[in-house]
């Protein structure tokens, strides 16, 4: 390498410290949330009706057989359930997912774009012996699906 090569190399380096230096002062590299909002209600409530009102606006909830809720009767281990959550509903805004006996029933909410299929896999945390519900929201609607789940290791309790 010759004194040119070096000498660029440097100067590149130089330059590139410096820039990351003067952003890391500026306070421009710090963390900060990046997550989507969400409801610090709804995600704090102890009873499925009010966090499902915080979260999805409205508590009345129809069962639809157009929501499918896909869980095992009896899963391995509580602490990670596998849960499948599926519509043939159209213009599906949200998602939600609870299990009504934890101390914080809401797993989560999901928005689903205009352009996905309005369905959802994950694994979830069931403390003890209960039912878990998904709702979907559909055209300013809810709609709901539950199923009992019997819990033997892993749970909370």
């Amino acid at each position: 390498m010759n004194t040119n090569m070096k000498r660029r190399l440097f100067l590149k380096a130089s330059l590139a410290s410096g820039a990351v230096g003067m952003a890391a002062a500026a306070g421009l590299l710090m963390p900060r949330v990046v997550l989507a909002a969400r409801s610090e209600a709804a995600f704090k409530a102890e009873s499925v009706d009010v966090a499902v009102k915080e979260s999805m606006g409205s508590d009345s909830m129809t069962d639809s057989g157009e929501v499918t809720l896909e869980i095992p009767d009896n899963p391995e281990n509580g602490a990670v359930v596998p849960v499948a959550v599926a519509t043939t509903l159209t213009g599906v805004e949200s998602i939600a997912l609870l299990v009504e006996k934890n101390i914080k029933p809401l797993c989560g909410v999901f928005y689903p774009g205009k352009r996905m299929k309005p369905a959802l896999s994950i694994r979830v945390k069931v403390g003890e012996s209960a039912d878990v519900i998904a709702v979907v929201k559909s055209g300013g609607k809810l709609y709901s699906a539950r199923k009992a789940v019997k819990v033997t290791i892993g749970g909370c309790g």
